[in-house]
């Protein structure tokens, strides 16, 4: 899908992984004669990939200098999304929210006109955010729409709330804003009168597709033998202290077992000092580094558990194990 200068073309389809810009690099950790003279020939690939479960099509390509002189290529992919569960909107307030719940249309309640709300939300967003300007703009929005005249909404202005009600009243509605509505469900009468208006939203970068995240393999530290952390690595989802507590109240005990021996490995310890024994792949033979002799037993621990023997080691404390046979 490149194109002859190794970059990839605008409005080509792309998917997770594929190559955006191919790149070769030479290869590291070189003495600068050995460098000069393999440059040539031994590299590395470099190349910039689409991010792993992303897709979308090549908007644009942009080919620059950077103020060094060093050649700067962008690539902007545009993707099409539909508004989903988890999806995060906001009110030009700063009212944000999470879609919770996405209904058919005719499920959704209706005023006596036939007009049917886009969206719902909890009215107990506007006692803590106390946004009152969006309460005014739901008016100002009604008065606007059914007198077909500009209203004037920045906040604090002189366009005072008596003056909205008054208008509203003159229309033919209820001067606070609010109306009676039927279910779309059961098509009975609401009880109570719900404020209903129209008002700006808008839908912010943080999207559920964007950050929903599972595996059921994948990479390992080398350092902790753990799953890698973060979703751009492909990571698993961190099993915490409060996690634990909550399968112990669940009474999981086998899943308990299962989630914290992710990284079970087998350790000898000393029968006589309690300590990790020493491991001799040359001479073919285990040994106690402190009384130096073999007689060990062998234990089923958590690798993380040994790495802390190790580091507690580091600071001068050495702990010992009570192990018996069984």
């Amino acid at each position: 899908k490149l194109d002859r200068d190794g970059i990839i073309s605008p409005e080509v389809e792309v998917r997770g992984d594929e190559v955006l810009i191919g790149k070769v690099s030479p290869l590291r950790f070189y003495g600068p004669v050995e460098r000069f003279i393999l440059e040539t020939q031994n590299r590395r690939d470099a190349s910039i990939t689409l991010r792993h479960g992303e897709q979308g099509i090549v908007e644009k390509v942009y080919v620059t200098e950077t103020s060094d002189g060093n050649k700067l290529v962008k690539v902007v992919v545009r993707e099409t999304r539909k508004t989903e569960i988890g999806d995060k909107l906001a009110t030009r307030h700063g009212q944000k929210g999470v879609i919770g719940l996405i209904v058919p249309e005719e499920d959704m309640p209706f005023t006596a006109d036939g007009v049917r709300p886009d969206i719902i939300f909890n009215p107990h967003a506007i006692p803590s955010r106390m946004t009152v300007g969006q309460l005014l703009e739901l008016l100002a929005g009604k008065v606007a729409a059914l007198s077909c005249e500009e209203v004037d909404g920045t906040t604090f202005n002189e366009t005072p709330e008596e003056y909205l009600r008054r208008k509203l009243k003159e229309l033919g509605f209820r001067e606070d804003g609010k109306e009676a509505m039927i279910s779309g469900v059961t098509g009975e009468l609401l009880e109570g009168t719900i404020f209903i208006g129209p008002c700006y939203y808008q839908k912010l970068h943080h999207m559920v597709a964007n950050k929903i995240q599972a595996r059921a393999r994948g990479p390992v530290t080398l350092l902790t033998k753990q799953p890698t952390e973060g979703r751009a690595k492909q990571g698993g989802l961190r099993m915490g202290e409060m996690e634990k507590d909550c399968l112990i109240a669940h009474g999981a005990a086998m899943l308990l077992k299962e989630r914290f021996s992710s990284d079970a490995t087998k350790a000898p310890i000393c029968k006589r000092c309690g300590v990790v024994a020493t491991i001799d792949y040359t001479k073919g033979r285990i040994y106690c580094p402190i009384c130096k002799r073999g007689d060990v037993v062998w234990i089923e621990t958590a690798y993380a558990f040994l790495l802390m023997l190790n580091e507690l080691k580091c600071m001068g404390i050495y702990p010992r194990l009570v192990v018996e046979e069984g």
